[in-house]
């Protein structure tokens, strides 16, 4: 295949891409709509001045004299005779008014147990290899765990659980780690 030369071949002036494209022309002037909508904007301002302006109120309105009095002060005298004659307060319907000022609490000796130690196991695998891999994800979510291989009826069962707890709420607080961590069903038990 022969090369081509691009140097020497003429130029195409419709399709040049140093060329710029010829601006349409648009017709000169503001479009009817925009008119319109300056019209209408510059209608609705005025009608609102002239409303701030009409309830504004008159302030050239004359200014309203009012007459003064000598204030009277009562003697003292009266004003004791007055506390006298009060009427008397009227009968409570409710009598818990008079209940509440005598009650008295009582308060109460409780004794917090310790359930005891608390465990929390977070799986139970056939093959070793699953358990390892259980105790090796706790591990990455920064906990410690412990692999424990009781003998059931049948077969070996391999147990993951963390533990022990002196409280059940710092095994709750790893279950909720665990959970933020993608390992779910964990359960805490009462160690044994």
């Amino acid at each position: 295949m022969a090369h081509q030369d691009y140097v020497s071949r003429p130029r195409n002036p419709k399709k040049s891409p140093y060329k710029k494209p010829a601006a349409k022309q648009q017709p000169q002037g503001v479009p009817l709509k925009v008119k319109l909508i300056g019209l209408v904007t510059l209608i609705v301002l005025c009608g609102f001045i002239y409303l701030l302006w009409s309830i504004k109120g008159d302030d050239t309105a004359a200014p309203v004299v009012q007459e003064t009095q000598t204030a009277v002060t009562p003697k003292a005298e009266e004003v004791v005779k007055d506390k006298a004659t009060l009427p008397t307060p009227p009968k409570e319907k409710w009598a818990y008014r008079k209940e509440l000022e005598d009650k008295k609490i009582e308060v109460g000796e409780y004794d917090v147990k310790q359930g005891g130690p608390y465990k929390m196991q977070c799986g139970s695998f056939k093959s070793l290899k699953q358990a390892e891999v259980l105790k090796a994800n706790i591990a990455f979510a920064g906990l410690s765990a412990q692999i424990g291989a009781p003998v059931g009826a049948n077969s070996t069962y391999y147990r993951v659980y963390l533990g022990p707890y002196e409280k059940k709420r710092d095994a709750e607080k790893d279950k909720h780690k665990l959970k933020r961590n993608k390992i779910n069903y964990c359960q805490i038990w009462l160690w044994n």
